[in-house]
């Protein structure tokens, strides 16, 4: 496995400084992120699972209709959610009528309710350590309503916490670089990976979302 400077130089050398950059982000403050409203994370979490598999466009121009639909991702209406509200948005046309992702608003609504007696979703899931990523991700997983995978991932990245996203890119480099020998799913090639991070955290002194975009642009 390279140390970290060596692959910044190999994206860097792709890309240039000025390019490489302005493509980097930062992630939020915990307590900006401890602030962000309950609903906004079942907004992020569902527009997540149903961009899974969709065109994002289609999504993105729909969205003001799902936050209609859904009142806003109002934690304890959509936990409520019943079977007439139910079929009443299998027929909204504000929305992308998927049945089984529609039911995951109540069942993510739950889970963020569930995380009140921790001190609430924005300071689980905001103050998660980043060292421990994939233990966030297993609790999104099995605790949440598909969220495992690049949803999961994808969600606390727009929500502006540290993350990495194992796109198609950034595996790519992980299994160059040694760190896993096919895309990751088993729990052992995700602390394989989450090791390797640490370690080019240590190394650079950035956080996960800039080493896993520098990562993708090194290829």
């Amino acid at each position: 496995m390279r140390a970290f400077n060596d692959i910044y130089q190999i994206a860097l050398k792709r890309h240039g400084e000025p390019a490489l950059a302005a493509r980097l982000q930062s992630p939020k403050p915990a307590d900006e992120l401890a602030a962000l409203p309950p609903d906004r994370w079942l907004s992020l979490m569902t527009r997540c699972i149903f961009q899974a598999g969709f065109n994002w466009r289609v999504i993105d121009a729909k969205w003001d209709g799902f936050e209609e639909a859904f009142h806003g991702f109002d934690i304890g209406r959509c936990a409520m959610m019943d079977d007439a509200w139910l079929d009443t948005l299998l027929r909204d046309t504000r929305i992308v009528r998927n049945g089984p992702k529609i039911q995951t608003v109540r069942d993510n609504a739950v889970f963020i309710q569930s995380l009140n007696a921790q001190g609430g979703a924005g300071t689980v899931l905001g103050g998660w350590p980043s060292t421990d990523f994939v233990g966030l991700l297993d609790l999104l997983k099995s605790e949440g309503s598909r969220l495992g995978g690049m949803s999961g991932q994808y969600a606390m990245r727009f929500a502006g916490r540290d993350a990495f996203i194992l796109s198609r890119d950034v595996t790519a480099r992980l299994m160059a670089e040694g760190v896993i020998d096919k895309p990751a799913g088993s729990k052992s090639s995700m602390r394989a990976i989450q090791d390797a991070f640490n370690i080019w955290m240590d190394q650079s002194g950035r956080g996960l979302t800039q080493i896993s975009q520098i990562l993708a642009m090194s290829v």
